[in-house]
Parts: C-alpha cells; sequence; structure tokens
C-alpha cells in the first residue's frame, strides 16, 4: 500500500476531513490532496515532503517514523544532507554588510578644511566689504523738543503718587463723645474726649466718625481745617476719604 493511500485510509478511518486534517496541521488542503494521491510535487521538495508526511501520520495516530521510512524507500533513500551555505545560496546570497561607526576623525577634519577655506576666502575679500564711516556713527538727531520721542526729558517731572492714607485730627472744645472706625469698620477709638485734647486716627482709604456734639469738636482731615462739623448738642456721622478733606 502506498503512502498517500495509507494516510487516506487512516484520515476516513478517523471519520476526520481533509479541511479538518489541514486545520490540525496548518498544511493546505491541495498538498494533503496531492499528498494523499502520491504526488509530493507542491510540497517544495523531499525535504519538506518527509515533514509533511510525519506530521499527518502523528496527526492521525500511525508511526511518522515507520512512514517516513517508506517515504525514503520509494524516493531513492534518505534524505541527503545539507549544507547551510547551499540552503541560503538557493534564495540568493545575502550579503552581511558590518555596521561601522562613523569615523568622527574624518568628519572633523573634513570640517575643519571647509572653516579654513572659508575664512580665508573672507580675508582675501575683506577689502570689498563696505565699513562704516565716522558719519554713519553719528547718532541720529534728536526730533524738535530736545528728547527721542517716546522718552520724557530731564526737565519733565515725575507724576506725584497718591496715597490712600487718610488722617483726621480731632481738637475737643468741651468733652466729646466719639467713635471712630475704618473703611472695613475697624473700631480705632470709642469714648470721651476730655476739653482741650487733641486725637490724629490714620487709616488706609477711608475714616469713618460718629460725633456726639458736633458744635463741641474741630477737625482737620487730611492736613486741611474744617472746623465742627455740626451745631451744639448734634449728633453727626461723617466719613473722609484721601481724595478731599470734605464730608460725604
Amino acid at each position: 500500500m502506498s503512502i498517500g493511500v495509507t494516510l487516506a485510509a487512516a484520515r476516513n478511518a478517523a471519520g476526520m476531513t481533509v479541511a479538518q486534517l489541514s486545520g490540525r496541521t496548518r498544511i493546505r488542503e491541495t498538498v494533503i490532496y496531492a499528498i494523499e494521491r502520491d504526488d509530493f510535487s507542491l510540497c517544495g521538495g523531499d525535504f519538506y515532503a518527509r515533514g509533511h508526511v510525519r506530521n499527518i501520520a502523528k496527526t492521525l495516530g500511525l508511526d511518522p517514523d515507520a512512514i517516513v521510512h517508506q517515504f525514503d524507500e520509494e524516493h531513492g533513500g534518505g534524505p541527503q544532507p545539507v549544507r547551510a551555505a547551499a540552503v541560503f545560496h538557493a534564495e540568493g546570497q545575502i550579503k552581511l554588510r558590518e555596521r561601522r561607526s562613523p569615523n568622527w576623525s574624518t568628519a572633523m577634519a573634513i570640517a575643519l578644511a571647509i572653516v579654513a577655506i572659508f575664512g580665508l576666502t573672507r580675508v582675501m575679500s575683506g577689502s570689498g566689504e563696505p565699513t562704516a564711516t565716522s558719519a554713519d556713527l553719528k547718532p541720529n538727531p534728536l526730533p524738535s523738543g530736545g528728547h527721542a520721542s517716546g522718552r520724557p526729558s530731564g526737565h519733565a517731572k515725575a507724576a506725584k503718587p497718591v496715597s490712600d492714607l487718610v488722617t483726621l485730627k480731632v481738637k475737643a472744645n468741651k468733652p466729646s463723645w466719639l467713635e471712630v472706625t475704618d473703611a472695613k469698620g475697624k473700631q480705632m477709638f470709642r469714648g470721651t474726649i476730655p476739653a482741650g485734647h487733641k486725637e490724629t486716627w490714620k487709616a488706609h482709604k477711608q475714616v469713618r466718625v460718629t460725633i456726639g456734639d458736633a458744635g463741641g469738636v474741630d477737625l482737620e482731615v487730611n492736613g486741611k481745617h474744617i472746623g465742627s462739623p455740626g451745631k451744639n448738642g448734634q449728633l453727626v456721622r461723617k466719613s473722609f476719604g484721601p481724595e478731599e478733606p470734605g464730608s460725604r
């Protein structure tokens, strides 16, 4: 019984189709059909044919060594030793070129030569380059007005910075009750000022004052005297800011 007939009979006995056998052995169906007809031309040579036969026999539960031995007897004996050089030569010689590191010495020498040539060219052609004259070095004349555009002259006065500090001075002509707070409502004073006494408070942005007897005190805000804020016995509330000493 030939190899093809033996393998086909074993496949049928196992209840396996050619497609199922192809899926298990990873061998194309057309190749299996050809092997079962004892046609090994699609295998790509005796070396691969032996491998396919062994694989199929093992998958079907046959003795793979016996099947391969039968193949060798039917096709001229055992496989000839294959030289590795011949295998590679069959696909075309592949030349492996050693990867060499870049020759930095040569590259540096070329770069220095280029720099030297460039420098020599600059020196030889230097006479043709325009040079700066005394006229070119003169500063540009200032525009009318005595100073450069966009820059203030030395006579310009800097703007005086505006302070947000408020200063309140109170002189009591007679005993007077006062409450003084800052812009945030923080209490700075609460009580009675004896007659003839002076008190001063300072705060940022605003000073608020409540006076129990407006006619009994004199006020000075930010250095400006504004006098009594009301009449004798009158309760008044005033607030002062840094801009103007006047009340609001």
